[in-house]
C-alpha cells in the first residue's frame, strides 16, 4: 500500500484557505464599492473653496507639545 502524501494535502488545504480567503475579500471590497456610491461624495460639496478660511491640519492649533 502506498504512504500517503501528507504535503501534498497540507498544500491542497492551503490553496484552498487562501482562495476562500481572496474570495471573500473581492466580495467584501465589491460590496464597501456599492455603498459608496450612494453617500454622497464630500461632506462639504455645496461649500466653496475659500483659501485662508481653515488653518491646514497641524497648522494654527496655537501648541507645541
Amino acid at each position: 500500500m502506498a504512504t500517503p502524501n501528507y504535503g501534498y494535502e497540507k498544500r491542497q488545504r492551503e490553496l484552498a484557505k487562501k482562495k476562500k480567503k481572496e474570495e471573500k475579500l473581492k466580495a467584501k471590497a465589491a460590496g464597501r464599492r456599492h455603498d459608496d456610491s450612494d453617500a454622497p461624495q464630500s461632506d462639504d460639496a455645496g461649500a466653496p473653496d475659500v483659501p485662508g478660511d481653515a488653518p491646514a491640519a497641524g497648522e494654527g492649533s496655537g501648541s507645541a507639545d
